[in-house]
């Protein structure tokens, strides 16, 4: 990996972080190693090159792999709370590093800091709760209906967890599904997204650094490497009995289709087209707030962001103005400087798609009243930085029904009752997260009905963005039907088995069923 002189600190970042100058790629561990072709990670803040790094091979996978497998045999013996304690070691060692693990995140990312150090601490809460978990991974007791028997279930601990993860949390969504799988007794090979491959080796040296401190054998966590090429090594290996995939509704139907040909299992946290009804009873100046966050942060560039504003016509004037001129204040630039609000698309392509997206929008009807566009001159030399837009639209266009990892969003007007706006806002094929801004008391609660929103995540008073780690997080439709990080998504990571016991000298079938001999 080669280094190159940077502005903004990063190159103390990653010295603190433990990346050097030295061949990394592939990792089992504290051992760094990989041989396949060079990855060029460049920053959307400035444009310059970061670093390059190796990309893994079949070879240097099979390594991997196999490190990975007979780390298992003796992770998984032992006991969970004294696995949650180097969980605890890890959380502690990211507190040490927000600093610098955000900065990277920013960087690399083109998140604003920001968010980049709010990324390294939904890392840190993970941790925590995953500690708490450890003593806590409990199955139930059931009482038999045959005399002298006794039935209970347990969990065990999987195997190999593949996590597939994407650009936009480059670090934070590995967290999610590493800290709960190590606590579970499952050792984990990670491919981050190779937009943002540095963020992946920092969190592996962080993780390799506590491993090796505690004497724990190389493997537990590993990381490769690559394309989407080294992705299908993964998805189509027997030997990892769960991929947890991120990213795309294309990318996860592929992967879907590949893991369930093995009879394999699979966690998806796929793409979102997420809405916000704003009702006659809604807050405005909660709504502005809610919705220019959630259309903006990360450039737009959650699965959670805020696509659709669904507002009542007897409003909508009001809630556009206010929303133009909540715009109007924004300011774009350098993420790293803490004065801008929004920073950089991740590279040229997503700029691309984003300017084909505004497009569309006009020539299917639409208007918009922030026409957006790229940026050029002084401090956007990257080429990846663009203006939010707004787009008056209706929801039936194509353009609308699709996601795109931009900051523009599309407003739509509904009339009569709220569950007009329900019924806009679950047409589409996304299911992920949603959001309703209304003081009235019966339209919150048919929001969170059966017949209300169709969502993963449905919120009311708050924006569609910015998740907590103690609830499970996914979504459903084409979303995936995931769920990660809080409260019983731990039980994907293991396997499942029912127990009877028979303390008699005698042997009933169940059912009354006779056998005599």
């Amino acid at each position: 990996m080669g280094l190159v002189a940077t502005d903004f600190g990063i190159k103390e970042a990653l010295d603190k972080l433990g990346i050097k100058e030295m061949n990394q790629g592939s990792s089992t561990g504290s051992k760094f190693f990989a041989s396949g072709e060079m990855i060029d990670s460049y920053s959307p803040v400035d444009g310059k090159l970061i670093a390059s790094v190796q990309s893994t091979t079949q070879e240097d996978y099979e390594k991997v792999i196999q490190s990975a497998s007979e780390a298992f045999k003796s992770w998984r013996k032992i006991p969970a709370p004294q696995r949650g304690e180097v969980v605890r070691q890890f959380g502690e060692k990211l507190r040490e590093l927000k600093e610098p693990l955000g900065k990277l995140v920013s960087y690399e990312m083109g998140k604003s800091f920001q968010e980049g150090l709010g990324e390294v601490q939904e890392m840190i809460d993970i941790c925590d709760f995953a500690v708490g978990l450890s003593r806590q991974l409990h199955g139930l007791t059931m009482h038999s209906e045959r005399p002298g028997h006794r039935m209970y279930e347990q969990y065990h601990s999987l195997g190999i967890v593949g996590i597939i993860s994407a650009f936009n949390f480059p670090v934070a969504v590995w967290a999610w599904n590493t800290a709960l799988a190590w606590i579970c007794g499952d050792v984990c090979v990670w491919k981050p997204s190779e937009k943002t491959p540095l963020c992946g080796l920092a969190c592996q040296h962080i993780a390799a650094t506590v491993f090796e401190e505690n004497n724990l054998p190389e493997g537990i966590s590993c990381l490769i490497n690559g394309d989407y090429t080294v992705g299908e090594m993964m998805t189509t290996d027997k030997r990892i009995p769960l991929i947890s995939a991120t990213g795309s509704i294309r990318m996860g139907k592929i992967v879907a289709q590949k893991v369930a040909a093995r009879l394999g299992k699979s966690l998806l946290e796929l793409g979102g087209n997420n809405a916000i009804i704003v009702t006659p009873d809604a807050d405005i100046k909660m709504t502005v707030i809610g919705a220019v966050f959630g259309a903006v942060g990360t450039a737009g560039q959650r699965c959670t962001s805020t696509r659709r504003l669904i507002i009542h016509d007897s409003i909508y004037d009001k809630v556009k103005d206010a929303l133009v001129a909540a715009y109007s204040q924004l300011r774009i630039g350098n993420p790293l400087d803490q004065n801008n609000h929004v920073g950089p698309l991740i590279d040229k392509d997503a700029v691309r798609m984003y300017e084909e997206a505004l497009e569309k929008v006009v020539h299917e009807g639409g208007n918009l009243l922030l026409e957006g566009g790229k940026l050029s001159g002084e401090g956007y030399e990257s080429g990846c930085y663009v203006k939010p837009a707004i787009a008056e639209a209706r929801n039936n266009f194509e353009i609308v029904q699709h996601e795109t990892f931009a900051p523009i969003l599309y407003l739509l007007k509904y009339s009569g009752e709220v569950q007009n706006a329900i019924d806009l806002q679950n047409g589409v094929v996304q299911g992920l997260s949603s959001a309703i801004m209304t003081n009235n008391l019966r339209e919150a609660e048919q929001f969170l009905s059966a017949s209300g929103s169709d969502c993963g995540i449905a919120n009311v008073n708050i924006g569609t963005s910015g998740a907590e780690i103690g609830g499970a997080f996914g979504g459903e439709k084409e979303t995936g039907g995931g769920r990660e990080s809080g409260s019983d998504a731990w039980k994907v990571y293991m396997r499942r088995q029912t127990n009877t016991i028979n303390y008699t000298t005698e042997l009933p079938l169940a059912q009354g069923i006779k056998f005599d001999l």
